[in-house]
């Protein structure tokens, strides 16, 4: 069993029932691909992968134990309510890269269970005519609009997804201002939420503190991350958590990870990202 699966389902789970839960959160889902491809290269915490009757079986899961699979923006405007019920459990469904099996697997499953869900578009890569990304192809603008019809919310993914601390200030905010302005301009709807590339640099402090200034001068209203953990009420909209979900998780992890036995991976994560940060920057 590997390692954070253990202490989920092993420690975490087991201290969280012992307390009350204080305060709202909102589960923030973070998939990439619905397909059948094995990753076999990968280790299980970094697959991006999950197959077509595994996602049928989270979905259903969900469904069945009383939880609303939403937009982004419903879920953020529930929990900044201030008022939860015990009647609406949201759980925020997000996808990055807009690969095309988002359209053909993965929303026949949630139109099943009149769920919905936020995609977030690297512009660079959607087009009239069939494009990829990492080797997959990618939704056209046709499919995008007929998705939106229906109720699926887009942000932007930036144009090329690229390593953004890596470039400078005036190409992170083309990155962000033209993905911004494709998309209004294609759907005819402002778009408001984005979804940080690669892993967020968390201990970039410096980095953190302009790219929010960038965020919020560009007209962005959230901005989803690779921080692990759920969203509460006082969390900052421009740096929010997900939950990544792939095939290796199973009803037991989902719903460890929905209830919060995952959020401890938060610590370890910035931990470790701190580190790395201190060592590059000291010449280790």
């Amino acid at each position: 069993m590997r390692w954070d699966r253990l202490i989920s389902l092993r420690v975490a789970q087991p201290l969280l029932a012992l307390r009350p839960c204080s305060q709202p959160h909102l589960p923030v889902l973070m998939y990439h691909s619905i397909s059948e491809d094995p990753e076999p290269n990968r280790s299980p915490y970094y697959k991006v992968c999950t197959s077509p009757q595994q996602f049928a079986d989270q979905i259903r899961w969900l469904d069945d134990n009383g939880y609303l699979g939403v937009r982004l923006e419903t879920g953020l405007a529930w929990l900044t309510s201030m008022m939860p019920s015990s009647n609406c459990r949201p759980v925020a469904i997000t996808f990055d890269d807009g690969f095309r099996d988002f359209y053909t697997e993965a929303f026949p499953i949630l139109q099943r269970h009149r769920f919905q869900a936020t995609m977030y578009l690297p512009t660079g890569f959607i087009a009239d005519e069939r494009q990829a990304f990492q080797s997959r192809d990618c939704l056209t603008w046709t499919e995008v609009s007929e998705l939106h019809s229906t109720g699926i919310e887009f942000g932007s993914h930036t144009v090329t997804h690229p390593k953004l601390i890596e470039l400078d200030w005036t190409g992170v905010e083309e990155e962000l201002r033209k993905s911004k302005c494709i998309i209004e301009n294609r759907l005819g709807t402002s778009v408001n939420s984005f979804a940080y590339p690669y892993a967020y640099p968390k201990a970039k402090k410096d980095f953190v503190t302009r790219f929010r200034q960038t965020l919020q001068a560009t007209g962005y209203q959230s901005c989803a991350t690779t921080e692990v953990g759920r969203q509460s009420p006082a969390d900052d909209l421009l740096s929010i958590k997900r939950l990544p979900v792939n095939d290796e998780d199973g009803a037991t992890f989902l719903r460890a990870k929905i209830e919060g036995a995952y959020d401890w991976l938060a610590i370890p994560q910035s931990a470790a990202k701190a580190a790395r940060h201190f060592l590059r920057s000291h010449g280790g």
